[in-house]
């Protein structure tokens, strides 16, 4: 099914991060031309399912998007893209209820915008409907390769992350935290927050042992998210 991140066993039973590379290297200049030109052609919104069984055929490499509400998935998955509007951009948390996707044509790679978690003033059954359709999405997609796991940059990791880590680890399902919204970090703070982000993804198993840092609003990180979606172009 999907990938496995390849980590530390070390660090990954002590949990300390000790050892861990904060400065680790970026993408080549060869991975970034490849992220560009992937970017480069259309990525056009194709199919939504709100249940497992009304996914779509599977067809190219997904790579899925996951966070809390609010995290600014859809402003990512925009600038990733190039575009203004391809995924909806709402200011009302919890509103995204199903799995978008998004085929980039040169890959083929699918973007997966996934249900946003943890919205508090989301009713008990809704919250129930997004964490079935999430694990059943996760544990029964064949061609899920890698989830992008959205955290925001200003704010501290929630329990409901750390269940959805824990998730991910028990789907054996590879993932790479990105950190949102940095822009609205000042560098020290920020430097902390990816130590912190470094630390705990040597505690899962699952989780690939750099982070990306992000801002959709000022370009920070968008052509290394695109490179790493690149790696996935077959």
């Amino acid at each position: 099914m999907a990938d496995h991140a390849q980590g530390d066993g070390a660090q990954a039973e002590n949990g300390s991060g000790e050892g861990l590379n904060f400065d680790s290297p970026g993408p080549t200049p060869e991975q970034l031309e490849a992220g560009r030109k992937l970017f480069a052609s259309p990525c056009e919104f194709f199919y939504a399912a709100q249940a497992l069984e009304h996914l779509p055929e599977p067809r190219g490499n997904e790579i899925a998007l996951a966070g809390r509400s609010n995290v600014g998935k859809s402003s990512l998955i925009n600038a990733i893209a190039g575009r203004k509007a391809l995924a909806r951009v709402s200011h009302q948390p919890g509103r995204t209820r199903q799995l978008n996707f998004f085929e980039c044509q040169a890959g083929p790679v699918v973007l997966v915008d996934m249900p946003g978690y943890g919205y508090a003033e989301a009713p008990k059954e809704i919250k129930r409907d997004w964490q079935g359709l999430m694990l059943d999405y996760l544990r029964g997609r064949p061609n899920l390769r890698r989830v992008f796991l959205l955290l925001d940059a200003r704010v501290e990791i929630k329990v409901s992350d750390e269940t959805v880590m824990e998730l991910l680890d028990r789907s054996a399902v590879s993932f790479q935290m990105v950190l949102t919204k940095a822009d609205s970090v000042k560098p020290g703070p920020l430097k902390r927050k990816q130590e912190e982000v470094l630390a705990l993804a040597a505690k899962h198993p699952a989780a690939l042992n750099r982070i990306i840092t992000t801002s959709s609003a000022g370009g920070l990180g968008i052509e290394e998210m695109r490179a790493a979606i690149a790696e996935f172009v077959e």
